[in-house]
């Protein structure tokens, strides 16, 4: 049966609309199947007709999906706008809601070690700390705690690099504490848990508390008297014991099934003339554990959730030992799974190694995981959000694969950035029977629709093209210079004036114009500029030299381009014949 034309019209109208809409979620590129189920979904009379109308529909996918994602978001935004809303709707309600949390009371925090700078892993608990202070309408709090001037040495420079990173993830803070700088407040707690019967001092050799411990026995120390650990826990501030002769000890159940629970160290003597604090120097040498002084924070600072990782479950039980102790109510936590990236190193230590022993760049070698590091690579911020809201707070581990972060980076950065032509192992290429000049448009800029020109004259017939497109080619076979003309491969010879070149015969556009010719990217022999790419492959990096376009110079450092049938890059250094770019992906 004929459908009339105000139902095709209709339909059109309706698969235009979906189109736009299932494009923006694709990269631009709407599918058929999904336009189709949500014209049926409106106009489900149709459906027995869906043979009569499946070729009006893809020719309104074909239309839509020439547009840029740019076009297309100003059409919605312009005919639907309402359609836009609800997808934002969508996305802030995409964090499961926090138990207990009350709009305008809820207070978050991110507390890094300042032993280096932050990594994925660390971008997670900060990211979703932040959002979810912002979804209640409530404060996070950015506290370093940097309490272990020996076993995990604060980094002098670490301290705002931390705050560089964060604000690049786009995290603002209402508050900024540096534990360092608090050292009197936890002795005041330290004094009042021991007056509790909360703790204790220990002078027992390490391996002599561990018999008691792992037998579940109270070491001796531990039942004496209140008045006599007041007394020494004043000896140690008078600086009466040195490091590793006495601990303090919050006291709680000696038959935890878990030993590193049974009475805890809160605190331990540190010799800071030998291990100085970056930001206190040698003046103290009492120096409050990670479990003491977090603890502590939280509860003074107001912090009514924590999020992190799920290696943090023991803290979080031995902590709740000693808020029971001081009558303080713990705040609700939540423990997510680890993020790992493959690809990319994340370990602390393996890149504190990889630093020392090969003299990198410390932080930012694009090998590392660190915030940095992907940065410097050319991932965006926005592939970073996609990733760590799409994990959440699962308390599943949780690894992504560096091809999964490029997917989702590059539908960021390709509406973007702009596109240049560059060449691996140049060959030298003369191109016969040019009867006028040649006028090359080639795309710079796809979404703006920018192009630049470059003319190639008789008088001057050379191009460079890559060695790896020489080897592909066959004689006889016809081939495309990008945005110049077609061009039919003749015999590779050797010439002593311009080296290895293929003299090539320039074929009438009109005459090919039905065939299927590979396209190859090219750069002119007078108007280039070296470029030397660095590709990270695990623990290594791969240099490749290359010649682009000169007008790449014009760029700014830090940009992200695109290399024709190369890949994304970062510019890393821009000189006037010299550009250092980071391959970041296909």
């Amino acid at each position: 049966m004929k459908l009339e034309k105000s139902v095709l019209e209709k339909v059109r109208e309706l698969a235009y609309k979906y189109a736009l809409l299932n494009a923006l979620k694709h990269n631009g590129k709407a599918e058929l199947k999904p336009v189709i189920a949500k014209i049926i979904g409106e106009m489900p009379e149709i459906r027995r007709n869906i043979r009569d109308i499946i070729g009006l529909i893809r020719e309104v996918i074909i239309e839509v999906n020439k547009l840029s994602i740019e076009e297309q978001l100003k059409i919605v935004k312009s005919n639907w706008p309402e359609l836009l809303e609800e997808k934002r709707e969508k996305e802030k309600k995409e964090l499961e809601p926090l138990p207990n949390a009350v709009p305008g009371k809820v207070v978050t925090r991110f507390a890094p070690n300042p032993d280096y700078t932050i990594h994925l892993g660390n971008a997670r608990p900060a990211l979703l700390s932040y959002w979810y202070a912002q979804m209640y309408k409530g404060k996070m709090i950015l506290r370093f705690e940097d309490t272990d001037p020996r076993t995990k040495a604060p980094f002098p420079e670490a301290y705002e690099r931390i705050k560089e990173d964060l604000r690049w993830l786009g995290i603002s803070w209402n508050e900024e504490y540096i534990q360092s700088l608090r050292i009197p407040i936890f002795y005041n707690i330290l004094r009042e848990l021991i007056k509790r019967g909360g703790a204790y001092v220990d002078k027992c050799k390490p391996e002599e508390f561990r018999k008691y411990r792992d037998a579940g026995k109270p070491c001796p120390h531990r039942e004496l008297a209140v008045e006599k650990h007041m007394e020494e826990f004043d000896r140690i501030l008078e600086g009466y014991y040195s490091e590793g002769e006495a601990v303090i000890r919050v006291k709680t159940d000696l038959s935890h099934p878990d030993p590193s629970v049974r009475d805890w160290v809160a605190a331990r003597i540190i010799d800071t003339s030998k291990s100085p604090h970056p930001v206190v120097g040698e003046k103290y040498m009492l120096w409050p554990t990670y479990n003491l002084a977090a603890a502590t924070d939280d509860h003074l600072m107001g912090v009514t959730h924590i999020l992190r990782a799920k290696e943090h479950v023991s803290n979080t039980i031995k902590q709740k030992y000693f808020y029971d102790h001081m009558g303080w109510k713990y705040p609700e936590t939540i423990h997510f799974g680890r993020l790992s990236l493959e690809g990319v190193i994340l370990s602390k230590s393996k890149m504190r190694k990889l630093t020392r022993e090969k003299n990198l760049e410390p932080y930012i070698d694009p090998r590392f995981g660190t915030l940095a590091g992907l940065r410097r690579r050319g991932i965006s911020r926005e592939a970073l959000w996609e990733i760590i809201k799409s994990v959440g707070v699962n308390p599943v581990d949780a690894h992504i694969s560096y091809v999964n972060l490029a997917a989702i980076n590059r539908s960021i950065i390709d509406p973007i950035a702009n596109r240049y032509m560059a060449v691996e192992e140049p060959v030298k290429v003369k191109l016969e029977g040019l009867s006028r000049n040649l006028i090359a448009h080639i795309p710079r800029h796809l979404a703006r629709k920018e192009y630049v020109e470059y003319i190639v004259s008789d008088k001057d017939p050379f191009i460079y093209i890559s060695r790896k497109d020489v080897a592909r080619l066959k004689l006889g076979e016809v081939f495309r210079l990008m945005g110049l003309a077609n061009f039919k491969l003749l015999e590779p010879t050797i010439d002593r004036e311009h080296g290895l070149i293929a003299r090539a015969l320039l074929q009438s556009i009109e005459q090919l114009k039905s065939k299927k010719v590979p396209i190859i990217q090219w750069v002119p022999t007078t108007n280039n500029v070296v470029v030397e790419l660095i590709v990270p492959t695990g623990d290594n990096l791969c240099y490749k030299s290359l010649i682009a376009e000169k007008s790449i110079i014009e760029e700014k450092v830090g940009s992200i381009v695109q290399f024709y049938r190369i890949g994304f890059a970062r510019l890393d250094k821009i000189e006037e014949n010299f550009v250092r770019a980071i391959f970041a992906h296909s």
